[in-house]
């Protein structure tokens, strides 16, 4: 794999998974993880063997990049109850809202999107936010098209739930 494909990737693509890691993680450190997310990319770039598409791999990349994030913010949260580490908690600045470029309405729809549980959040982030398809999103999340559509669906019931009406089909 060459340096060009590689940056091919960063500009295709870049956009999209911050968009992503935004959604799921919030806006703290999202540079961070897409950039983290690019290392790891570059460090397994042999591995890459194009059974998937490079977006589909990418995505799933950046998945475990925002799994590992949320484990070590739970590591720090432990931490910052012992007051010497509580200095060491990283503040993020930036609003999501400003980040995506959002209008009220979308305000209101990324702040149910961040209520709903890690996995009802991935699926509404990648299909209905990213419009990937059910076999793109079955592969980042590992899941079978069916869970994909399942979870998917339940999804979208608890969000239109939360958000009464302002959700349209």
């Amino acid at each position: 794999m060459d340096k060009r494909t590689l940056s091919e990737w960063f500009n295709l693509y870049s956009d999209d998974l911050k968009h992503y890691l935004v959604y799921r993680m919030g806006t703290a450190d999202v540079d961070d993880l897409v950039q983290e997310t690019f290392i790891k990319v570059i460090n397994a770039i042999d591995a890459f063997q194009f059974h998937s598409s490079p977006k589909t791999w990418l995505f799933s990349i950046a998945r475990n990049v925002a799994i590992d994030e949320l484990r070590r913010r739970k590591r720090l949260k432990w931490l910052s109850l012992v007051p010497d580490f509580s200095k060491h908690e990283p503040e993020g600045g930036e609003m999501p809202e400003s980040v995506l470029g959002l209008n009220n309405e979308s305000a209101l729809i990324y702040k149910a999107i961040l209520k709903l549980r890690p996995n009802y959040r991935d699926v509404v982030t990648l299909r209905g936010i990213k419009e990937l398809s059910v076999g793109e999103t079955a592969q980042i999340l590992n899941w079978s098209e069916n869970k994909v559509r399942s979870t998917y669906h339940r999804a979208r019931k608890v969000l239109k739930e939360e958000l009464g009406g302002i959700l349209n089909e």
